[in-house]
């Protein structure tokens, strides 16, 4: 009998402090893109240009939107050149950066299944799979699919994509 009560008593206090943890942790509200991008912190650049196009509150509204991500690292093989052309030229660097961007909340298992996705730079990225991995353009890579936020999803890519011109 006291092997019993000794056990409960341990039981008790286990659920009491368990339960006193779970009352003092605080939900996270969900992110939206913008700050899930920036609370990444491999997304800088993305982020200093999204705010230089005016386009922070547009990724950051209620409107679903899917977002092909390039890293710092992807940024870093852009030309510099193109980089300079970019921060002059506002309209130019909103369309490179609405490129990125796709109406809806698109799962990888939905883009794998594509062929292309419209973009909100009017200009539609091809989609093909090959290898089990997804590719934009031929060339970019999906690294990390499905970031969620709370306005979306976020897919990682290794690139920066360029609209075709027009």
């Amino acid at each position: 009998m006291r092997k019993l009560l000794v056990s409960l008593v341990l039981f008790v206090a286990v659920l009491g402090a368990a339960t006193a943890v779970a009352q003092t942790e605080q939900p996270t509200a969900p992110r939206n893109i913008v700050q899930t991008a920036t609370d990444a912190g491999t997304f800088q650049t993305l982020t200093s240009l999204v705010e230089r196009a005016g386009l922070a509150d547009e990724l950051s509204g209620d409107a679903k939107l899917t977002v092909f991500a390039p890293t710092d690292a992807a940024f870093r093989k852009v030309p510099q050149r193109t980089l300079n052309r970019l921060l002059r030229n506002r309209a130019l660097l909103r369309r490179v950066l609405l490129y990125h961007v796709v109406e809806g909340d698109v799962k990888a298992a939905q883009i794998a299944g594509l062929r292309s996705v419209k973009t909100l730079a009017g200009p539609r990225v091809r989609i093909r799979v090959r290898d089990g991995k997804v590719y934009l353009n031929r060339t970019t890579r999906v690294v990390q699919p499905d970031v969620a936020a709370s306005n979306g999803t976020i897919h990682v890519v290794d690139r920066v994509l360029l609209p075709p011109r027009g």
